[in-house]
């Protein structure tokens, strides 16, 4: 059986790797091209083009999989199957129409729940117990492919959504392989999508970082760890100075003890900030231009007074 990978990292790299292992190695290996990125503009290397290359597997880099010359160099590689993981460009019904027997995509999340571009994050603020893979047909309509694998997995306390995604690509490896194997032995069956239970979750922005302490702390918590490693959890020093807040964690109240919302309760040694029901601990953070510090290092060079207000 004859398959084309497509896909971007870092989300695509694990996956990538297990097929490259597997009897399911590619004909052709598809990524975009590498973008100037950072403040030098400088051009990074793709890990899923580093895989084909070391791994002398023919690689395309398109600037677009609308392009006619693309499309008929697919066409020519006759695959039977194309497996797609996080390309990030919308593909049309000529592409999806190519492979004789399936178009695959992996997204991360159990659907029908959490479709869109941001499952992972979702499944965080939303406060999921379990989340996991799903391998699909691809079709027009967004993530709404009858599924063909699916693999669960907890979401881990205090996991982040950047840890969580690299477990997630991990067990998607498995789960495309899984879904290979069936449509290469006859095996493969797919089910429909409960269209009751669809939630969808959008695009994330920097602005969708903004912390807003008047929440309760568990949330506030989660949205800390869904919003890393992008596009990172942000709030204001006392005075208004911009800070990233790159790990929390929810602590109680001591008794009779309270604040407003992003009122500093503590600020030696432990960094505690008042939320709409308790208090969260921050761990480490980070201002703008500055590296990441632990909250102990960065309170020992900051003039913080408990009792001012934070993200005002």
């Amino acid at each position: 059986m004859r398959n084309v990978f497509l896909g971007s990292p870092p989300f695509a790299t694990p996956i990538l790797m297990r097929l490259l292992e597997s009897a399911h190695r590619p004909a052709l290996i598809v990524t975009p091209p590498e973008r100037r990125r950072g403040r030098g503009r400088k051009v990074g290397t793709s890990s899923v083009a580093e895989l084909a290359n070391e791994a002398g597997v023919e690689l395309l880099q398109p600037e677009t999989v609308k392009d006619a010359a693309f499309l008929e160099r697919l066409a020519g590689v006759e695959a039977d199957v194309f497996l797609v993981a996080s390309y990030g460009e919308l593909l049309r019904q000529e592409f999806l129409d190519l492979p004789r027997l399936a178009c695959l995509n992996v997204h991360p999340s159990l659907l029908p729940r959490h479709r869109g571009a941001t499952p992972i994050p979702a499944a965080i603020l939303a406060g999921d117990d379990v989340t996991g893979t799903t391998i699909q047909r691809m079709v027009l309509a967004l993530d709404a492919g009858d599924v063909l694998v699916q693999k669960e997995t907890r979401v881990e306390p205090g996991e982040t959504a950047g840890e969580l995604a690299q477990r997630l690509a991990e067990l998607s490896g498995d789960a495309a392989l899984e879904a290979l194997e069936a449509l290469a032995d006859g095996s493969a069956t797919f089910v429909p999508q409960d269209g009751a239970r669809v939630t969808v979750c959008k695009k994330l922005t920097k602005e969708d970082g903004r912390i807003d302490w008047a929440r309760p702390s568990v949330e506030v918590d989660r949205h800390v760890r869904a919003m890393n490693p992008w596009p990172i959890a942000q709030t204001t020093l006392p005075g208004g100075t911009p800070l990233a807040i790159w790990r929390a964690h929810p602590v109680p109240l001591a008794a009779g003890e309270r604040g407003s919302p992003g009122t500093v309760l503590a600020s030696r040694g432990r960094w505690i900030v008042a939320t709409g029901d308790g208090a969260l601990e921050l761990d480490e953070v980070q201002m703008a231009g500055k590296k990441a510090l632990s909250a102990g290092d960065f309170l020992r060079g900051a003039r913080l007074e408990n009792g001012t207000r934070m993200g005002a």
